[in-house]
């Protein structure tokens, strides 16, 4: 199992909290019962911490004229909605829901020119609210396709989930399902598209990042 670089810092200060806490355990209670179920717990929780870092090798789906799934998890809104950050019109929006079980890398959706990135700090609501995506913490990527649309995504940070890493910058080359970032325990990716697009997902469906088809862009 891979391990993602965001995840290497938290999961040695992780090894080195739980060790002290289980050594102090045991010092406290003695090596009987007691140290057993001190290591026991101590073991799944770090197994826990160094899953949530895990970052499968995907066989990505790559094609111009569809939006692929940035992220694992849940479809929680396919809506009309109005952009109002960027592009300022009437889109579709598609969310997806990442609880603490799934992958957190996310991918770019589409593969072209990161026209616009911006950091917004917030709150951290649950973040399958449908308020998340203005209230919470977040970044915004727009991306200009080579047919010259323009998509625009969000990274948002939920109730558990504190920190988001982008790795967007303005003017440069993105691949398609290149990794534009992680976001740390629990979160949500939001995707605006044009209003004529083909959606291939409703709500309830499960996602998977580099795979799921999304929606196919207007010619």
């Amino acid at each position: 199992m891979r391990i993602h670089k965001e995840g290497y810092g938290i999961i040695l200060k992780a090894f080195i909290l739980i060790a002290a806490i289980v050594l102090l355990l045991c010092c406290i209670f003695g090596w009987g019962i007691a140290a057993g179920i001190a290591i026991a717990w101590g073991v799944l929780t770090l197994l826990f911490i160094i899953r949530f870092f895990r970052c499968p090798k995907r066989v990505a789906l790559i094609d111009e004229e569809l939006v692929i799934a940035p992220a694992d998890g849940k479809i929680v809104i396919v809506d009309r909605r109005f952009e109002n950050e960027y592009l300022k019109r009437e889109c579709i929006q598609v969310s997806i829901f990442m609880s603490i079980f799934n992958v957190h890398v996310n991918y770019y959706p589409v593969g072209g020119v990161v026209k616009y990135y911006k950091y917004h700090p917030g709150n951290y609501i649950i973040a399958n609210h449908p308020k998340a995506s203005e209230k919470n913490e977040r970044t915004s990527i727009a991306v200009e396709t080579s047919s010259g649309t323009i998509l625009l995504f969000r990274q948002i940070a939920g109730y558990i989930a504190r920190r988001i890493v982008c790795y967007a910058k303005e003017e440069k080359r993105a691949n398609q399902c290149d990794q534009v970032g992680f976001i740390k325990f629990g979160s949500r990716v939001d995707i605006f598209l044009p209003v004529d697009s083909q959606i291939m997902v409703k709500t309830g469906d499960c996602v998977s990042a580099c795979q799921t088809v999304i929606a196919k862009l207007p010619k």
